[in-house]
């Protein structure tokens, strides 16, 4: 019976079935890396890895899909690169009620 994707076999638990759901999941992020981005107040953007020492920064929001690549590249050894980068734009806002 399928439950979130996930089909078990006779007498399979559902930590069973869900740990093999879960280490897939796991090997695909593993090809990833993930910035958060900001507005830097002195203008342009500042990005840093999530669990990696990668901080990177660009004057234009356009520039920065080429600086997170160099850094990237930068830091990891030749066939150590993930394939993807995932960019979370945090923008933080206050507003009176």
């Amino acid at each position: 019976m399928p439950y979130n994707g996930v089909t078990f076999e006779c007498g399979e638990s559902i930590f069973e079935a869900m740990g093999d759901f879960y280490q897939k999941e796991v090997s695909l992020m593993q090809n990833e890396i993930l910035f958060y981005v900001e507005e830097s107040v002195d203008g342009g953007y500042e990005a840093s890895a999530v669990n990696y020492s990668i901080y990177t920064q660009c004057e234009e929001y356009d520039e920065l899909p080429d600086t997170l690549r160099d850094a990237v590249r930068c830091h990891f050894d030749e066939g150590q690169t993930p394939s993807l980068i995932r960019i979370h734009l945090v923008r933080n806002e206050v507003i009176s009620v």
